[in-house]
């Protein structure tokens, strides 16, 4: 099955996942260091979609979703772009990848691009704001107002910056325990384009409407000012997840937190919180790195949560 042809209805929108890459051999104790032995044999449990039975290697994925709802054409996150220097994460290091005609084949080009709305503000999830044009970084989507985390943009800038200011954001939000900062050079060719063009607006992830039909629920951990951003059509709920889960096991096992998670003791509380909305909710949630459909359903038994593919 193409699970890019594949259309989910909410109320009046429709969404459809745009792939980017396919990432189908990694290693679970790469994506969850320490990763205990029942973890592990807890992953072998899901199906041939979501792990290599002869291996044991997780599949992953990396996309975006483009929602069009009667007015308006929405990518939520917009993957890692093309030609971005990301040596130090050599499978993102100078993408070559046909995003742009792929979402093109679902009938969008970038001049039809009203929203791009960001759960956050990473290297997976930011790339295709820009392009190359004449060596500079100019905006993809030019007729887009681009929606994001102040406190994320913020704390991008002070990093970029490197003049001290990202620790009195940090004790702002109150995380905790921190365990890595977000991947350098991101915020220089992915973000600060859009806000120089004026095409940049920042909000506060407080759970309200920031844009008619879209609220951003705070769920950091991952990212400072992680957001998962709920769509509501018709009395139909959309969850966009970003990355409170990486892959189908944190569902079985939330304690587990990903390689990639900046505040590790928030990021488990988060996961939890979002699992709980999910479950109460009965909401379809997209996700952003889970491999198959990559859309689903969590269930709660009174145990346990469990996932179940869309």
């Amino acid at each position: 099955m193409d699970h890019d042809s594949a259309v989910h209805r909410i109320g009046d929108a429709t969404i459809t996942r745009i792939s980017e890459l396919a990432l189908d051999a990694v290693a679970i104790g790469d994506l969850y260091p320490g990763c205990d032995t029942a973890a592990a044999q807890e992953a072998c449990r899901f199906g041939p979609g979501s792990v290599d039975p002869r291996t044991g290697l997780l599949r992953q994925s990396i996309h975006t979703w483009l929602v069009r709802t009667p007015d308006r054409v929405v990518l939520i996150d917009t993957a890692t772009g093309n030609g971005k220097e990301r040596p130090a994460v050599p499978i993102l290091h100078r993408l070559d990848e046909p995003y742009l005609d792929r979402l093109k084949a679902a009938g969008v080009g970038p001049e039809d691009v009203d929203l791009v709305l960001h759960t956050h503000l990473h290297v997976d999830h930011v790339g295709w704001n820009t392009r190359a044009v004449d060596g500079r970084w100019v905006p993809t989507f030019p007729n887009a107002r681009y929606v994001f985390s102040a406190r994320e943009h913020a704390y991008g800038a002070a990093l970029a910056a490197a003049d001290g200011t990202d620790g009195a954001i940090r004790e702002e939000a109150g995380l905790g325990r921190m365990s890595r900062t977000p991947l350098a050079g991101v915020y220089e060719d992915s973000v600060l384009p859009v806000v120089e063009a004026g095409l940049a607006r920042t909000i506060v992830v407080d759970g309200t409407e920031a844009v008619d039909g879209f609220a951003f629920l705070p769920s950091p951990g991952h990212s400072i000012d992680h957001a998962c951003i709920r769509f509501t059509s018709r009395g139909e709920h959309a969850l966009f997840w970003g990355d409170v889960l990486h892959h189908p096991l944190q569902v079985a096992r939330p304690d587990l937190n990903s390689v990639y998670c900046e505040f590790p003791d928030a990021a488990r509380a988060s996961r939890r919180r979002a699992m709980v909305h999910a479950a109460e909710t009965g909401a379809l949630v997209f996700t952003t790195h889970f491999p198959e459909s990559s859309a689903g359903r969590i269930r709660f038994d009174g145990s346990r949560f469990t996932w179940h593919f869309a």
